[in-house]
């Protein structure tokens, strides 16, 4: 969620006059943040561009995904916030537990996962993933 955000760019309105950056903001003024170039930042993350799930296990695991952690914003933030946001959270758990459960996954010919994205409005990868899934259990435990 943090690599391949769907969206790269948030827009905000400022409420007030403020400085950001050593820059004067007026109020009124609409703001666009590249949340992709903040999730990115090698003075946030080392290593910014490498999935390393277990950075989250550390000094960084009280880091949510709620909003309240600018450097992690993958659901947006505020009242514009993805409206998934709890039924994704929730979710994501069972489904991810039972592909690995049920199922071996490797790439066709053990080869590497091209990481390379595309940007537009919404980011996606370059090129398509492609996985091959071999039952780890008989499809009868699974129901039908």
């Amino acid at each position: 969620m943090r690599l391949y955000q769907v969206g790269p760019l948030i827009e905000r309105e400022a409420t007030h006059d403020c400085n950001i950056g050593g820059y004067h903001v007026k109020a009124g003024s609409r703001l666009l943040v590249n949340i992709w170039k903040v999730q990115q930042d090698p003075t946030l993350w080392s290593d910014p561009s490498e999935f390393r799930p277990e950075r989250f296990l550390d000094g960084n695991s009280k880091m949510d995904v709620k909003g309240q952690h600018f450097e992690l914003i993958p659901f947006g933030s505020g009242r514009r916030m993805c409206p998934g946001l709890l039924f994704a959270l929730n979710v994501i758990h069972l489904v991810l537990a039972r592909l690995l459960h049920s199922f071996d996954l490797a790439t066709p010919m053990n080869a590497k996962v091209d990481m390379t994205e595309t940007s537009s409005v919404t980011n996606y990868k370059g090129t398509p993933l492609q996985v091959l899934l071999t039952p780890r259990l008989g499809f009868k435990l699974y129901g039908q």
